[in-house]
C-alpha cells in the first residue's frame, strides 16, 4: 500500500513530462531514422547492382560486406560515445569544452579508420583460405575490400562528426548528407560496375566515345563506389559543420586540439562498450545465419527474407534510442536529474507505442511484402510463420534498445555491454541453438529455424528485463544523489 502513492505521483509526473517531451523526441528521431534507411539503401543498391553482373560478383560483395560492416559498426558504436558527452556539455552550457572533445573524437576516428583499412588489406586473404571460400569469389571479394578499405577513415570521420551534430540536437544534417551519399553511390555503382557497355545500353549514341570504352569492374567497381560515397559524406559533413550557423558557438574548425589522453580516455570509456555491444548484436545474427545454412535453401531464404523486413522496421526504435540518448544527456547536463528520469521513462513508453505500431504493420503487410521478396510459395509460407514470431518480440526488442539509449544518456555503457553479451549469446544464441537442434527433450522435436527465432525472443526479453531494472536503479540512484553520471 505504501508504494501506491509513489506510483501515482510517478505516473502523474510522467504524463506531465510526456506532453512537453514527446514532440521534440520525435523531431530528433525521424531524421535519424531517415539517415539509417539511406545508409542501408547503399547496401541494398550494392547487392542489387552486382547481382545483375554475375553470381560470383554478388557472392564476392556479400562475403566482403560480412567482414567490413562489423568493423564499421564497431567504429560507429565507439564514436557514438561522443553524443552523450556533447549532450551533457551542451545542457550544462559548457560550450567551450565541446570543441576539444570533438577534436579527440576525430583523432580516435582517424586511428580506427586506418586500423580498419589495414585489417582489410592484410587479413582478408588468410581469412578466406581458412573459410575455404571458392577462389573466384575470394579473389573478387579481396579486390572489393581493398577498395572499400580506402573509405574506412572517411566513414569513421563522418560518424564522429555525426555524433557531434546529434549531441548538439541537430539530427537533420546526417539525414541530408546520408541521402547525398546514396545519390553518389547509385550512379557511381552503375558506371564502375557495368562500365561502358552498361552506359551504352542506357544512353546509346549520346554517350561520348571515351566513356564507351570504360571497363566493367564488377565487385571492384562496387568497392570503389562505396569508398567514394564514404569520403563524399565525410567532406560534406565537414563543410556543413564549418559553415552552418547552428554550430557557430562551438567554433569547431578553429584552433585544432592535439591528442589529450584524459579526453580520449573519457570517449573510449563511454564509447568502446557501445561498439562492443553493437558488434555482439551483429555477430548474433551472423552466427544464426551460419547455423541454419545446413537446414536447406528454403529455410535460409525464408530466414533472410523475414529478417530483412523486420530489420527495416527496427530502424524506427533504433533511431528513437539514439534520440533518447541526446534528450537524457541534455537534461542531465542542465542538472535536472528528476526530469531526466521522467524523460528516460517517457522515451521507453514511446518505444512501446512504436512496437505496437510495428506489430500491427507486420500483421497487415506481411503477406503482400513476402510476395514482393519471392514467388516461391514454400519460402513465403515459412517466412510468414517467422514473421508471426517477429510480432512477439517487437515489444521486447523496442524496449531493450530504448532502455539502452536512455542508459547511454547517463554514460552508463559498460553494463549494457555485459547484459548484451549474456542475453544475446548465452540466452539468445545458445538457447536458440539448443531449441533448433535438440528441442525440449521429452516435449518437442528439434524446432529448426523456429527454435532460433524463439531463442531471439528469449534473449531480447531477458535483455529488456535486465536493462529495465538497471535503468530503474540508475535513475533512482542519480535522483537521490547516490550515483555519479560521469566516468570513473
Amino acid at each position: 500500500m505504501h508504494g501506491a502513492p509513489h506510483l501515482a505521483t510517478f505516473l502523474t509526473d510522467l504524463l506531465s513530462v510526456s506532453r512537453t517531451e514527446t514532440r521534440p523526441l520525435i523531431r530528433l528521431t525521424l531524421p535519424i531514422c531517415g539517415a539509417q534507411l539511406a545508409q542501408a539503401g547503399m547496401s541494398v543498391t550494392d547487392v542489387m547492382m552486382t547481382g545483375r553482373v554475375s553470381a560470383t560478383d554478388l557472392a564476392a560483395v556479400s562475403v566482403g560486406s560480412s567482414l567490413w560492416l562489423p568493423l564499421m559498426l564497431f567504429m560507429t558504436g565507439t564514436l557514438m560515445g561522443l553524443t552523450p558527452i556533447v549532450a551533457h556539455l551542451l545542457g550544462a552550457g559548457s560550450i567551450e569544452r565541446i570543441r576539444p572533445s570533438v577534436h579527440q573524437a576525430l583523432w580516435v576516428a582517424l586511428a580506427l579508420g586506418l586500423v580498419s583499412a589495414l585489417l582489410l588489406w592484410l587479413t582478408v586473404t588468410p581469412i578466406f583460405r581458412l573459410m575455404n571460400v571458392p577462389h573466384e569469389v575470394a579473389q573478387g571479394s579481396a579486390a572489393y575490400l581493398s577498395a572499400v578499405a580506402f573509405g574506412m577513415p572517411g566513414v569513421a570521420l563522418f560518424q564522429a562528426l555525426r555524433a557531434f551534430s546529434d549531441g548538439m540536437n541537430h539530427t537533420r544534417p546526417s539525414l541530408w548528407i546520408s541521402l547525398v551519399g546514396l545519390a553518389v553511390n547509385i550512379p557511381s555503382n552503375f558506371v564502375l560496375i557495368y562500365g561502358g557497355e552498361g552506359l551504352t545500353g542506357l544512353f546509346g549514341d549520346w554517350l561520348p566515345a571515351w566513356m564507351q570504352g570504360l571497363p566493367a569492374l564488377g565487385a571492384l567497381g562496387c568497392g570503389i563506389a562505396t569508398a567514394l560515397s564514404m569520403w563524399v559524406m565525410c567532406l560534406a559533413m565537414a563543410v556543413y559543420t564549418r559553415r552552418s550557423q547552428a554550430y557557430g558557438s562551438v567554433s569547431l574548425w578553429h584552433s585544432p586540439t592535439p591528442p589529450r589522453g584524459r579526453l580520449i580516455g573519457e570517449l573510449l570509456y563511454v564509447g568502446v562498450p557501445i561498439g562492443v555491444a553493437i558488434f555482439v548484436e551483429v555477430t548474433l545474427f551472423t552466427l544464426i545465419s551460419l547455423f541454419i545454412a545446413s537446414l536447406g535453401e528454403v529455410t535460409v531464404a525464408a530466414h533472410q527474407v523475414a529478417l530483412n523486413y523486420t530489420s527495416i522496421l527496427f530502424m524506427l526504435p533504433l533511431a528513437l534510442s539514439m534520440a533518447l540518448t541526446v534528450r537524457v544527456g541534455n537534461t542531465l547536463g542542465q542538472g535536472k536529474v528528476e526530469r531526466a528520469r521522467m524523460v528516460a521513462w517517457n522515451g521507453v513508453l514511446v518505444s512501446v507505442l512504436i512496437a505496437l505500431f510495428n506489430s500491427v504493420l507486420l500483421w497487415f503487410t506481411a503477406k503482400p511484402v513476402m510476395a514482393l521478396y519471392t514467388h516461391d510459395t514454400a519460402v513465403q509460407r515459412l517466412a510468414l510463420s517467422l514473421i508471426l514470431l517477429a510480432m512477439l518480440y517487437q515489444i521486447s526488442d523496442s524496449l531493450q534498445v530504448s532502455l539502452a539509449g536512455a542508459l547511454r544518456g547517463y554514460k552508463d555503457t559498460r553494463i549494457i555491454m555485459l547484459i548484451t553479451l549474456f542475453a544475446y549469446w548465452a540466452v539468445g544464441l545458445a538457447g536458440g541453438h539448443w531449441l533448433g537442434t535438440r528441442g525440449l527433450p521429452g516435449w518437442t522435436e528439434p524446432l529448426g529455424v523456429h527454435g532460433y527465432w524463439i531463442g531471439l525472443i528469449a534473449g531480447l526479453t531477458v535483455a529488456a528485463m535486465l536493462l529495465g531494472e538497471r535503468l530503474r536503479r540508475k535513475t533512482k540512484g542519480v535522483a537521490n544523489g547516490r550515483l555519479d553520471i560521469a566516468p570513473d
